[in-house]
C-alpha cells in the first residue's frame, strides 16, 4: 500500500490542471499540500482552501492551504516555501504549473507581453527551484516536476513568447535534473497538448476541429489526464525516472 505521506507545493494551483494536482496528489500520496497563486476566489486563500476541502472531504483527510504569492518574485517563493515547512512540516514535492498566455504575431507583440510570459512561466520556475530545493538537499530526497507544453518542443506560430518559456523550462529540467540527481532529486517535466480548460472552453467548434486534426485520439485531454501523469511521477514508482520531458497530448507529438 502506498503512504500517504508527501507533503508538496503546488504553483498556480488555484484552478484548471492546477487544481487536478492538487486534487490527484492529496488523493493519492500527500498528507498535505500547499497551493500558490497570485489571485484566489474572491481575493481570500482560506475560502478557496475550504471550497477544495469540501470537493475532496469524501476523498481525503489530506491538510490543504492556500498561499498568496507572485510566481515571479523569489521573495513570493521564498515565503510560499517558508509557509510549507511551517505547516506541513516539510516539502517532498514541488510542481511548477503556473502560468499565463499572451499570444500575438511578432510583429504585434509588446515587450511588456513577451517580458511578462517568461516572468510567469520561466523564471518562477528558477524562483520556486531554488528555494525548494533547499529543505530538499538537507532531506537527501525529493521530486519536482515542470509544466511545459507540446509547443515547447514543436513550436507554433502567433506564440513566440509562450514557447520560449515552455522550451526554456524543458531545458532548465534537464539542467536540474543532472545538477541535483546526487542529492536523490528527481526533476522531469510533463508537457500537456490541447486540454480541457477555461482557456480551450472559450474556442467555438470550428476552432476546436482545426485544432484536433493534429491529434490522432481526436478529443481533448482533461486536466485530471496531466494530473494523474504527474503523482506517477512522484510517486516510489517513479524513482529511476529524472531529466524526462512526458507529452500528454493524444499521440500530437509523435
Amino acid at each position: 500500500m502506498v503512504q500517504r505521506n508527501k507533503r508538496a507545493i503546488v504553483t498556480g494551483g488555484s484552478r484548471g490542471i492546477g487544481k487536478a494536482i492538487v486534487k490527484e496528489l492529496a488523493a493519492r500520496i500527500c498528507s498535505g499540500v500547499l497551493f500558490s497563486d497570485i489571485a484566489f476566489i474572491n481575493d481570500n486563500p482560506d475560502g478557496c482552501a475550504d471550497e477544495l476541502m469540501k470537493e475532496m472531504a469524501d476523498i481525503t483527510d489530506a491538510r490543504l492551504y492556500a498561499f498568496k504569492a507572485d510566481a515571479t518574485s523569489l521573495a513570493d517563493a521564498q515565503a510560499t516555501v517558508d509557509a510549507a515547512l511551517d505547516k506541513l512540516g516539510g516539502v517532498d514535492i514541488l510542481i511548477n504549473n503556473a502560468g499565463i498566455t499572451r499570444d500575438n504575431l511578432i510583429i504585434r507583440m509588446t515587450e511588456e507581453d513577451f517580458d511578462k510570459v517568461i516572468n510567469v512561466n520561466l523564471k518562477s520556475v528558477f524562483n520556486y527551484t531554488k528555494a525548494a530545493v533547499k529543505p530538499m538537499i538537507s532531506q537527501r530526497y525529493g521530486r519536482i516536476v515542470n509544466i511545459a507544453s507540446v509547443v515547447g518542443i514543436i513550436g507554433n506560430a502567433g506564440q513566440g513568447n509562450y514557447v520560449a518559456s515552455k522550451a526554456g523550462v524543458i531545458g532548465f529540467t534537464k539542467a536540474m535534473a543532472k545538477e541535483l540527481a546526487g542529492r536523490n532529486i528527481t526533476v522531469n517535466a510533463v508537457a500537456p497538448g490541447f486540454i480541457e480548460t477555461d482557456m480551450t472552453a472559450k474556442l467555438n467548434e470550428k476552432q476546436r476541429e482545426q485544432l484536433l486534426l493534429n491529434v490522432p485520439l481526436k478529443r481533448m485531454g482533461h486536466p485530471e489526464d496531466v494530473a494523474r501523469v504527474i503523482a506517477f511521477l512522484c510517486s516510489e514508482d517513479a524513482d529511476y525516472i529524472t531529466g524526462q520531458v512526458i507529452a500528454i497530448d493524444g499521440g500530437m507529438t509523435m
